[in-house]
């Protein structure tokens, strides 16, 4: 079956996964999880983007982005996958696929619901059994909302200076922030976002698809 044609579009929001094939353990050290983390940096630093949210598990990564320019975005998700594969593959041997065929791409729409995506994000590992809080699990951006941890990967998320006047009152609206049923519900669909963002993107999608078939 041929592969369907990915549009990544450029200044547009994205929430991306990127797994280990069969969703085989790919970080399995401490070292590995900081590994990933310094070529994040490194790649984004060449290829520039925005990460609002990040959550790095032991079979898969997650990711909140705006891209500037698509291109450059899938050029970075190359480099960072196969320069990670190169790490895997001289510390533990490996032989074969690391990743899972390419990484998902979904869009996000850019409203209220937006912030809570990120959130939704973060509370991976407990949803996976991995903590009992989103704060026990330290491979995410979850404490730079939270605790104001430094972390030069973030680009703040775009609503999040709306939840209160002074950052400890932020942290803390952060802290208690509910996710919506609908995030729930859109999240393994094609677009993620209230209702009329997903129709918003989706339309999007659909004029550039078929512009690009024209």
């Amino acid at each position: 079956m041929t592969r369907a044609p990915r549009l990544l579009l450029s200044q547009s929001y994205y929430h991306i996964i990127a797994r280990g094939n069969n969703r085989m353990t790919i970080f399995k050290s401490g070292d590995d999880f900081q590994y990933y983390l310094k070529l994040l940096d490194r790649f984004k630093k060449e290829l520039p983007f925005d990460l609002y949210h990040y959550c790095i598990m032991p079979n898969h990564v997650h990711m909140l982005v705006r891209t500037q320019k698509g291109d450059n975005f899938s050029l970075f998700m190359k480099k960072i996958n196969l320069a990670y594969f190169s790490h895997f593959k001289k510390t533990y041997g490996w032989m074969g696929h690391l990743w899972q065929d390419r990484f998902r791409s979904q869009p996000v729409g850019k409203d209220n619901y937006f912030i809570q995506c990120g959130k939704y994000i973060e509370r991976n590992p407990m949803r996976a059994g991995l903590v009992d809080r989103p704060e026990q699990y330290i491979y995410s951006s979850y404490h730079f909302y939270t605790s104001g941890r430094k972390d030069n990967l973030i680009t703040r998320d775009l609503f999040y200076n709306d939840l209160a006047k002074t950052e400890f009152e932020r942290r803390e609206r952060y802290q208690n922030l509910l996710i919506d049923e609908k995030i729930i519900e859109s999240y393994k669909g094609e677009v993620w976002g209230s209702n009329s963002q997903r129709y918003n993107e989706t339309r999007k999608i659909h004029y550039h698809l078929n512009d690009n078939l024209n």
